[in-house]
């Protein structure tokens, strides 16, 4: 399984709603891609003080195996939403974080 992170420093002026709209297209993609298992979406809840570096939403997609994955990336609504999201983050693509992690059976 591939566990893909995406962590976002949004722009102050992104409304909650514009915020919701991007994670709602996240989820969605989950209806059309095989091996797109679950989406857990929302802010960040930790205690720990600054550890977010500002990172304060974003979600976590389980994929199935390490193709699943990469048609998600190849997909054209996702690259559509992509954008969206590299627009609405704080410095661009500076202000979105990915991180996969690939997880045993």
């Amino acid at each position: 399984m591939i566990r893909h992170c995406v962590f976002i420093r949004f722009r102050p002026d992104v409304t909650n709603a514009e915020k919701a709209a991007i994670f709602a297209e996240i989820a969605a993609l989950k209806d059309r891609l095989p091996g797109f298992l679950v989406a857990h979406i929302g802010a960040n809840v930790s205690p720990e003080i600054a550890m977010d570096k500002g990172y304060a939403e974003g979600f976590i997609v389980d994929f199935a195996d390490a193709a699943a994955r990469d048609a998600y990336l190849d997909d054209a609504e996702h690259q559509k939403t992509g954008a969206k999201i590299v627009a609405a983050a704080q410095g661009g693509v500076q202000g979105v974080f990915v991180y996969d992690l690939e997880i045993p059976d």
